[in-house]
C-alpha cells in the first residue's frame, strides 16, 4: 500500500506547470497587436485580425477555424 501511495506522489510531483524556457518564436507568430485590444473599436478590431492571420498563416488554428473568423488565412 505504502509502495502505491508514493509511486502516485512521485508521478504527481513530476507533472507540474512552468513557464516555457523560450517564447521567442510564439512571439513571432503570434506579435505583440492584441496587447490592449479591447475590441471596442475598429483599429481594435484590426489588431484581433492581424493576429488572427498570422496564426492561421502559420497553421496554429485549422483550417475551419480560421473560416470562421472571415475566412482570414483561410
Amino acid at each position: 500500500m505504502l509502495a502505491a501511495l508514493m509511486t502516485g506522489a512521485l508521478t504527481a510531483a513530476g507533472c507540474g506547470t512552468s513557464a516555457p524556457a523560450d517564447v521567442t518564436g510564439l512571439r513571432r507568430v503570434v506579435g505583440t497587436d492584441l496587447v490592449g485590444a479591447r475590441g471596442a473599436t475598429a483599429g481594435d478590431q484590426r489588431k484581433i485580425d492581424r493576429t488572427v492571420v498570422a496564426l492561421c498563416a502559420a497553421g496554429v488554428w485549422s483550417r475551419p477555424d480560421c473560416e470562421q473568423h472571415g475566412g482570414a488565412g483561410g
